[in-house]
């Protein structure tokens, strides 16, 4: 049995660049010569994609595509598939594989504490005590649930009807596709930054997968990124 603090999300294939934002916005004045036409100045592909993204111009951002290989708690794909537009997913089956024993126990660095009122709330820090109860308590619960998994499966109960005793901290993969539009969308959501316009509150564990999807997309595109960002992290 394994237990985890971290997620992990890996960039399997993409076909994305800049360059398919500035063809896909060229169209509209090049027609079908926009494919040649794509500029190899990049203070001018900033400025059209700047002029774009602030403009809300959205369009142009779908032209490209990103498949991610996540790895996380099942709580994280919970809030993650209410991303729908623009966003393809395939899940592992507890139905026709069995499910493996890892488990997510949140690191020191999780804020434990919510104080305040819905709507008005902030997350702080536990103490040594909190931590402590949170990870005996999980990994309790755990042992416990796989056991009984493992205790239908061998007596021949069908993993689909076994694994309802497994909580929502059990660790699941997936693969996400998407395009740039959607991502800034799912961004704009599920990270906390200070240069956005509109505050987001996400929860923690889902921010982890989001901010290292980010982290790859922004050496794929580093204009649109940019733009993105200066723009206030809204979405086109």
């Amino acid at each position: 049995m394994r237990f985890l603090n971290d997620v992990t999300v890996e960039l399997v294939r993409h076909n994305a660049s800049d360059s398919d934002v500035v063809w896909a916005a060229r169209v509209s004045t090049a027609g079908e010569q926009s494919l040649e036409a794509v500029d190899q100045d990049p203070a001018r592909s900033k400025g059209l994609i700047n002029y774009l993204m602030r403009d809300r111009h959205g369009s142009p951002f779908e032209h490209n595509s990103m498949t991610f290989f996540i790895g996380a708690p099942i709580l994280v794909f919970r809030e993650f598939h209410r991303h729908r537009v623009g966003w393809s997913y395939n899940e592992e089956s507890g139905r026709y594989r069995e499910l493996q024993p890892v488990f997510y126990v949140p690191g020191r660095e999780r804020k434990l504490v919510q104080e305040g009122k819905p709507g008005r709330y902030e997350f702080v820090e536990g103490d040594a005590e909190q931590y402590k109860v949170v990870t005996e308590a999980m990994e309790n619960s755990y042992r416990r649930s796989y056991a009984a998994y493992q205790d239908m499966l061998e007596a021949g109960v069908a993993r689909e009807v076994a694994r309802a005793v497994l909580p929502v901290g059990l660790f699941s993969s997936m693969y996400a596709t998407c395009n740039a539009r959607s991502l800034m969308h799912f961004l704009s959501l599920r990270t906390k930054d200070e240069r956005a316009v509109v505050p987001s509150f996400p929860q923690r564990e889902i921010e982890m997968v989001a901010e290292k999807m980010e982290a790859l997309w922004s050496g794929l595109m580093p204009l649109t990124h940019a733009a993105f960002n200066a723009s206030g992290r809204v979405a086109p």
